[in-house]
């Protein structure tokens, strides 16, 4: 009995496979390393991905609480969800990055 989830001919995977690879050697090659500026900037965009959301989020959360009083903290919840996006924003751009890879 054979599978029907199997397509094509596992020679021609193969070939894809070690095509692929190839690519990605040749590009490395011609690339070379990467500078430490480039992490670095890596780092700061990361970095940066992350605080502008939280600040923001506290900066709103901090007006809400003084304009309208409530029994819940605007500012940490804000906080919280600035972080959350914060987080999201640097997981795109590391994925963007290990995608160009």
């Amino acid at each position: 009995m054979t599978d029907k989830r199997k397509t094509g001919n596992p020679d021609q995977n193969l070939k894809k496979k070690v095509a692929l690879k190839a690519q990605r050697m040749q590009r490395a090659r011609r690339e070379k390393e990467r500078p430490v500026w480039f992490w670095l900037g890596m780092f700061g965009l990361i970095g940066w991905s992350i605080a502008i959301p939280t600040l923001i989020g506290i900066a709103l959360g901090v007006w809400i609480d003084q304009h309208w009083p409530t029994p819940i903290s605007w500012t940490l919840t804000l906080l919280t969800t600035g972080v959350i996006i914060g987080c999201l924003n640097a997981w795109y751009w590391i994925k963007q990055e290990s995608r160009r890879d």
